[in-house]
């Protein structure tokens, strides 16, 4: 099987796949056929979800990748409904202030994806005539997409043969194939050629797999509770095998608890701002949190990051 990202990120091929990918396709190559076999039970299995209908859009691909990022499903659903009801293309997006797509994120939490996303759309609307591009260069060059969102866009809106990997494919690869209880930390180079050489050659089968071992991590082979006795692969899995060992390596980043956080401080100075049309005065920012030097700290990173514009002299507003 060959890899087409060994060479980095951005796509360059290379002729002679590292010894661990080998070792990997020797690994599954033989007995069960594992891709075949997620396949067969995403096309059984997979959730209905919006971005997976037929005649969903590439655009519409692109905004559920940006809000799918670190929220649930759940509360992606009725906002990237709206989003899409209310900017249904690029350019209607590109064509409002970044301060809309900001008011519109609301509480979706990690505001820099709306900016991202609107700097995506007008980019989209300048570079490529409003059409999404289908590259994965291309799409690599657009604000807020990073090696994740460039491939998932590329394989479920244009049905390319790319591995996709997120941490729940990462999962899956390292239990089922590696006989470990975690992935640990990301390594995108590595974790991309891992998943190509998981691959099938066949660009149709390729899509099934990639979107079916996102959606076996996501709701069987789960970080905390994984549901053997309902995995397709249970008799493949060498973590199974093995006695399910616990972890002993390194572990990937945990994310620090929201409350009491500079996020959470950011939160409220944005929802003070998103619900006024004009500057708002930095003594009325102030009673949003009671810790001075946090709520400045947050503020002036909310300014750093392009969130917010204004002094203490002229008052706050979102961009425009």
């Amino acid at each position: 099987m060959r890899s087409e990202y060994a060479a980095g990120a951005r796509g360059r091929p290379s002729t002679s796949p590292p010894e661990h990918v080998a070792a990997r396709c020797a690994a599954y190559a033989g007995g069960v056929d594992v891709a075949r076999e997620i396949a067969d039970w995403f096309t059984r299995s997979g959730r209905d979800l919006p971005w997976r209908r037929p005649g969903f859009t590439a655009w519409g691909t692109l905004v559920s990748e940006f809000m799918l990022q670190q929220t649930p499903v759940v509360r992606v659903i009725p906002r990237l409904e709206a989003w899409l009801e209310r900017w249904p293309t690029p350019a209607a997006l590109a064509a409002e202030p970044a301060s809309e797509a900001i008011r519109a994120w609301d509480r979706l939490g990690y505001p820099r994806r709306a900016l991202a996303l609107h700097g995506a759309a007008t980019a989209i609307t300048e570079r490529h005539g409003g059409e999404v591009p289908d590259d994965v260069d291309a799409l690599l060059a657009l604000p807020g997409v990073g090696p994740y969102t460039a491939r998932a866009i590329a394989v479920f809106s244009f049905r390319q043969r790319h591995p996709v990997v997120d941490t729940n494919v990462r999962r899956v690869l390292a239990r089922a194939i590696d006989g470990r209880a975690e992935p640990g930390p990301a390594r995108t180079r590595v974790d991309l050629e891992a998943m190509d050489a998981f691959l099938p050659s066949d660009r149709a089968e390729s899509v099934l797999v990639n979107a079916g071992t996102m959606e076996l991590g996501a709701i069987v082979c789960t970080a905390r509770s994984p549901r053997c006795d309902e995995c397709p692969i249970a008799a493949a899995c060498a973590w199974r095998a093995a006695g399910y060992p616990a972890h002993d390596g390194p572990r990937a980043p945990r994310q620090k608890k929201y409350e009491g956080s500079d996020r959470q401080v950011r939160g409220l100075i944005l929802a003070e701002l998103r619900a006024s049309d004009t500057p708002v005065p930095a003594d009325a920012l102030a009673p949003t949190w009671p810790d001075a030097e946090q709520a400045a700290r947050a503020l002036a990173g909310l300014i750093r990051d392009g969130l917010v514009v204004g002094s203490h002299d002229d008052g706050f507003t979102l961009p425009d």
